[in-house]
C-alpha cells in the first residue's frame, strides 16, 4: 500500500508539469496585455512599457515559465497583478464559500442520487424506473445556469423563501449559512445527481442478477440486509469511481454558480482574474484544482478495498 501511493505521488509530478505548462502557454500566447489593461485607455506606449518591466512581462516566455516554477516549487504561488496580494492569500480569503458549496452539494448529490439510483434499480422496468431515469436525463440536459436563474427566480423572487444572491460565513449562524446555501447547492448538484443515479441504477442491476445474489435470496437473505450487505457493497466501487471523478465537474460547475449567486468564492476569483488577465491567480488556482482533483482520485482508489477485499494495492 504505502509504495503504490508514493508511486501515485510519484506519478502526479508529470501530470502537473504537463498541466502548468498548458496554462502558462495558453494564458500568455492568448490576444490581451495586463499592463495595457492596468494603465488605461489614455495610456503611451512608453507607460505600458514601463509597467510591463516592472511585471517582468518583458522577458522572454521560457524564462517567465521558469522563474514561475521555481517560485511555485518554494511554495510561492506569485502576487496578483491587479489585488497587488499575494496568490495564496487571495485563495485562502476566497476559499470558505468554494468550500462549503463542495461539500453541501456532495451531501446532498450523493443522498439523493443514491436513493433515486436503489428505488430505481428495485423497480426497474416500472413507472419510477421510468421517472427516475427521466428526471435524470432532463437533469444532465439542462444548462446549470439556468437551472440556478430558475431557483432564483421561483425561491427567491417569487415564494421569498431563500435569498437572491450573497453568502453568510458559517461564524455568523448555521441556519443563515444554509439558507446562503441551499438554491446554489440544488443547482449546482443537479446534474451530479443525475449522473451518480444513472450509475448506481445500472451497477445495482448488474449484481443484482449476479449467480450469488440468487444464493442468498434462497437461503432467506431479503429486504434491507440483501440490498445494503450484498448488493450495494458489491455495487460500489464504480459508483465511488464517478462520485470521485465526479469533482471535476463540481470545480467547473462552482465557477458558474459563483457567478449566478454572487458568491464570493475561488470561482468568482478566478472570473474576476480572467477579465483581468491576472495571470498569477489563474494559474495559481488552476494548479491547486489539479492538485485537488488527483488527490481526490487518490483517495477514492485506496477506498477500492473496503468494499471489494480481492483488491490489493
Amino acid at each position: 500500500m504505502t509504495s503504490y501511493v508514493i508511486r501515485r505521488f510519484l506519478s502526479m509530478l508529470p501530470v502537473m508539469a504537463i498541466v502548468a505548462i498548458i496554462i502558462f502557454s495558453l494564458l500568455h500566447l492568448a490576444p490581451g496585455d495586463p499592463a495595457a489593461m492596468m494603465v488605461g485607455d489614455n495610456a503611451t506606449p512608453e507607460m505600458i512599457a514601463q509597467v510591463r518591466e516592472k511585471m517582468g512581462l518583458d522577458q522572454p516566455l521560457w524564462k517567465q515559465f521558469f522563474i514561475w516554477v521555481f517560485n511555485v516549487a518554494q511554495g510561492d504561488l506569485g502576487r496578483s497583478i491587479f489585488w497587488n496580494d499575494s496568490v495564496a492569500t487571495l485563495i485562502a480569503q476566497r476559499a470558505e464559500p468554494t468550500i462549503s458549496l463542495a461539500i453541501t452539494t456532495t451531501i446532498f448529490a450523493v443522498t439523493v442520487a443514491l436513493s433515486l439510483g436503489i428505488a430505481a434499480a428495485i423497480k426497474a422496468g416500472t413507472a419510477l424506473d421510468r421517472l427516475v431515469m427521466t428526471f435524470a436525463v432532463l437533469d444532465f440536459s439542462v444548462p446549470l445556469f439556468v437551472v440556478g436563474y430558475l431557483l432564483v427566480f421561483l425561491f427567491a423572487i417569487e415564494l421569498k423563501w431563500m435569498p437572491v444572491q450573497g453568502y453568510s460565513p458559517l461564524d455568523e449562524g448555521l441556519g443563515p449559512w444554509l439558507r446562503s446555501l441551499a438554491l446554489p447547492t440544488v443547482a449546482l448538484g443537479l446534474p451530479y445527481v443525475a449522473l451518480i443515479a444513472r450509475i448506481t441504477r445500472a451497477s445495482l442491476l448488474e449484481v443484482l442478477d449476479e449467480d450469488y445474489m440468487r444464493t442468498a435470496r434462497a437461503k432467506g437473505v431479503a429486504g434491507r440486509a440483501l440490498l445494503l450487505k450484498h448488493a450495494l457493497k458489491n455495487a460500489a466501487p464504480p459508483i465511488v469511481t464517478v462520485i470521485g471523478m465526479g469533482l471535476g465537474f463540481l470545480i467547473g460547475g462552482a465557477v458558474i454558480t459563483e457567478t449566478v449567486f454572487n458568491l464570493p468564492g475561488i470561482g468568482r476569483l478566478v472570473v474576476d482574474a480572467i477579465t483581468r488577465r491576472d495571470y498569477p491567480i489563474i494559474q495559481g488556482v488552476t494548479l491547486i484544482f489539479s492538485g485537488v482533483y488527483m488527490l481526490v482520485n487518490l483517495l477514492v482508489d485506496l477506498s477500492y478495498p473496503l468494499f471489494d477485499p480481492r483488491i490489493r494495492y
